[in-house]
């Protein structure tokens, strides 16, 4: 967009040097003039405060000349004239001829804003919609001006057979001078404080690419689909009804009272004489599915004309005369039996006549072509929320977003001041089947775009929503954001900054709502289908980090039959003078219950949290606190636990008793290890591997080597450094500390310190190294019978 822009600013400079006056955009639609909502420059806008200014600026009718003051795209005030390009006056018919080089401009704006047909339907009713805005707002002032033409709809009409598409509207209508300024010529501002305002915002750092989405350009969309457009148009404020006509690619158009018997009385009537390639949009069924899709919200009702079969009820005249001709039969065999038994019968013979039969009916299926509205449903949104039921809400969830489950909860909400957009979102009450492919990058189409109830967009939810949210549902409708919206336009919007962030807010309190109820089962469902993407936004949301955080749940060691346990809690039941928050990442709740680090924390009473999934590590080392009070991993060193004077002293006697134990022990790993310590962590295992505070755990290590495109370098970076920790109580450490003791060169006593480091590797989560090494070394120690060494001499078998 940045590209087209920069084309459309050069196309526009060669304008200046070429002509006597600038030229900017050719408009159906209006330039933003402020926060206010849009106007548009044949169309306007509905709202009060553009009537009574545009009023003021067009003597009344709303058309023609727009004077923007203090317009965010420049610091003094612009006009922007519609004029002729070969007449002053216009107040005669004729053909007139296009500025210089209009139809390439044309073509780059329409080329560069839609790549997408479908939205030429889309703009033209928008711009009928605005027509009708704006007759609806003088018909309050003036009821005499709606005149004979009461209604205020819209009627499209396509014929296959001559390939034209027409939509008429009973809105405002154009006189013979705003049909030429508006139809007629491009805007233009002045070429000079057009680049101006390019300049202005290239050096404030504002993408200039916003400017084309602040002029309207709805109009000659309909060129994407049509080789000529007609405009009829008729309004009070001119007596003559007037017809425009240009062609595709044409230097010229023309102007002329129109003399058709086809009277619109008010209104405009534009018709599209489709290209061969654009044949599908002369078919009532493609376009009531554009009008479902784009305009259903419409507030003035679309009438589409098409068919639809009814059945009718009419005579079988052949079943009818079968009916007859048997029941005449029946008469006849009667007459003859009757004579048979020799009793008196006419002389005459039955005839049909005589036959009292009703007759056969059959159904069938008519045909009747007449206009049927398209858009009778009301935005839900729009409404009250007291004048909306729980029913309507789910309903309106199920029928738009195709779900079968009711939604687990809902935000209406509206937002007003200098940006006003309404919203509805939804908590859906299951996760959606591609919800990893969501997690990658692909589209869900769950947030719906709506400008003045006209849908833009189910494709910018990336832009609304940050990924994590990406499974809410719902719709955003915006009084601010341009119809001809683009992703670059979005990025670089300050209105779809506040529209972002308001949604990650009623979304964030719809979450705490859920997990406030008396009920905890409605969080359980939203937590086994949703709670990877709250460890994602914890990971990824540094503003709204601390209440995403409210939100996580973890098995613990203190979970009652598999229950899941939020932080608040954790807190809630600390011991006296915990000053942490301690967790454990492992494959499985069962695993991380068996390993080692938990000994000593269990038996004294401190619960641990149950880190099982591989986002949990990530995101709760992202938290690093919560509710003042550090997250600690009992997996790495100094867990800081509190202790008395009496056990620190005890505890620095037991390292001083073996210091020169632990220094051999680290004498003999080597590099393996970083040191190798006394701990006060365990119970029972004889030792155990910790890890630096500020490297990976052994959990997150075997990680990061699972993923397919890790890197090598940065493992090596990011790894922790190991520490051994022995367990001074244990039978297994008081022996080896023996055959230290005895002779530290002992061979036995090497080969069994290697194995309390592999199985330390093993018990504390890492992977083995060497495992040939590993049972290499506990072979030997099973052979050698608690170190004597193995008799050489060759054992005769005893005979019987």
């Amino acid at each position: 967009m940045l590209t087209t822009s920069r084309r459309l600013h050069s196309a526009l400079s060669s304008f200046h040097r070429q002509s006597s006056f600038a030229v900017s955009m050719p408009c159906l639609s209006t330039l933003r003039a402020s926060a206010r909502p849009p106007a548009r420059l044949v169309h306007a806008v509905g709202s009060r405060h553009h009537h009574q200014q545009s009023r003021r600026v067009f003597g009344g009718n709303g058309y023609g000349l727009l004077r923007v003051s203090g317009s965010p795209l420049s610091t003094p005030p612009v006009s922007f004239a519609l004029r002729a390009a070969t007449s002053d006056a216009p107040s005669e018919s004729g053909t007139f001829e296009y500025q210089a080089e209009t139809s390439r401009l044309m073509d780059l704006i329409v080329n560069s804003l839609y790549s997408n047909k479908d939205i030429f339907l889309r703009e033209l009713v928008s711009n009928a919609s605005d027509a009708l805005d704006k007759m609806r707002f003088y018909s309050v002032t003036d009821a005499s001006a709606l005149g004979d033409t009461p209604d205020l709809e819209i009627k499209i009409k396509a014929d296959p057979e001559n390939r034209t598409l027409t939509i008429t509207d009973t809105g405002i209508g154009m006189s013979r001078e705003q049909l030429q300024e508006n139809l007629g010529t491009i805007a233009r501002s002045g070429t000079a404080k057009f680049s101006e305002m390019l300049k202005e915002q290239q050096a404030s750092g504002e993408d200039s690419s916003n400017l084309i989405g602040r002029f309207g350009v709805g109009f000659y969309s309909s060129f994407l689909v049509a080789d000529r457009v007609t405009v009829r148009t008729k309004s009070n404020d001119d007596g003559t009804q007037w017809k425009w006509e240009s062609e595709v690619g044409s230097t010229s158009f023309t102007i002329n009272a129109d003399e058709s018997d086809e009277k619109l009385g008010r209104g405009t009537q534009i018709t599209l004489h489709l290209k061969e390639d654009a044949a599908v949009y002369a078919e009532a069924t493609k376009l009531g599915e554009l009008l479902k899709t784009y305009s259903e919200f419409i507030s003035f009702p679309i009438k589409l004309w098409s068919s639809k079969t009814e059945p009718m009820s009419i005579v079988d005249d052949e079943e009818t005369k079968k009916a007859k001709d048997d029941a005449l039969a029946e008469l006849i065999k009667e007459r003859e039996e009757k004579k048979a038994k020799g009793e008196e019968v006419p002389d005459d013979l039955p005839s049909l006549d005589d036959v009292d039969v009703q007759d056969v009916m059959k159904t069938e299926y008519e045909t009747k072509w007449d206009y049927a509205v398209q858009n009778q449903n009301q935005p839900i949104w729009t409404r009250s929320k007291s004048d909306v039921t729980k029913e309507e809400y789910n309903q309106f969830f199920k029928t738009t977003f195709r779900e079968f489950l009711d939604p687990l909860a809902h935000n209406h909400f509206s937002v007003e001041g200098t940006i006003e957009f309404k919203g509805l979102i939804y908590v859906p009450g299951m996760a959606p089947f591609d919800q990893q492919d969501a997690m990658g990058g692909n589209r869900l189409k769950n947030i719906k775009l709506f400008v003045r109830r006209v849908f833009i967009s189910d494709e910018f939810d990336s832009d609304l929503v940050p990924r994590y949210l990406n499974f809410i549902k719902g719709v955003v409708d915006s009084n601010d954001l341009p119809l001809n919206v683009s992703r670059e336009i979005l990025q670089e919007s300050r209105i779809v900054r506040v529209i972002r962030k308001q949604l990650v807010r009623k979304t964030l309190d719809m979450l705490k709502e859920i997990a406030g109820r008396e009920s905890s089962d409605d969080y359980a469902t939203f937590w086994e289908s949703f709670g990877k993407n709250i460890k994602l936004g914890v990971i990824e949301d540094s503003d709204n980090r601390d209440d995403l955080a409210q939100l996580l749940r973890f098995a613990s060691s203190k979970s009652d039959g598999g229950a899941l346990r939020s932080l608040s809690e954790y807190v809630a039941d600390m011991k006296e003078g915990q000053k942490a928050i301690y967790y454990l990442a492992a494959d499985s709740t069962e695993a991380a219950k068996k390993m080692p680090f938990l000994e000593k924390l269990v038996k004294d009473g401190y619960e641990v949290l149950y880190l099982t999934e591989p986002i949990d590590e990530v995101a709760v080392t992202n938290l690093v606190k919560f509710d003042e009070k550090d997250l600690v991993d009992v997996s790495k060193e100094d867990l800081g636990l509190e202790t008395s004077e009496e056990e620190k002293a005890k505890e620095e006697e037991t390292a001083k008793e073996f210091k020169p134990f632990t220094d051999w022990l680290a004498e003999v790993y080597g590099a393996k290890v970083e040191k190798v310590v006394v701990s006060n962590r365990l119970a029972d295992t004889p030792c155990v591997l910790v890890t630096s505070k500020f490297g990976w755990s052994a959990n997150m290590e075997r990680i990061m080597k699972a993923q397919a495109m890790g890197d090598a370098r940065a493992m090596e970076y990011m790894r922790g450094k190991r520490i051994m920790e022995i367990n001074p109580e244990s039978a297994v450490m008081q022996q080896l500390k023996q055959k230290f003791e005895q002779n530290k060169d002992d061979e036995v006593a090497r080969r069994m310190a290697d194995v309390c480091f592999d199985t330390a590797l093993l018990t504390s989560g890492f992977d083995l190294e060497d495992p040939m090494e590993f049972a290499t070394n506990v072979y030997k120690l099973m052979g050698e019978d608690g170190g004597s060494a193995p008799s050489s001499e060759a054992v005769e078998p005893e005979v019987v």
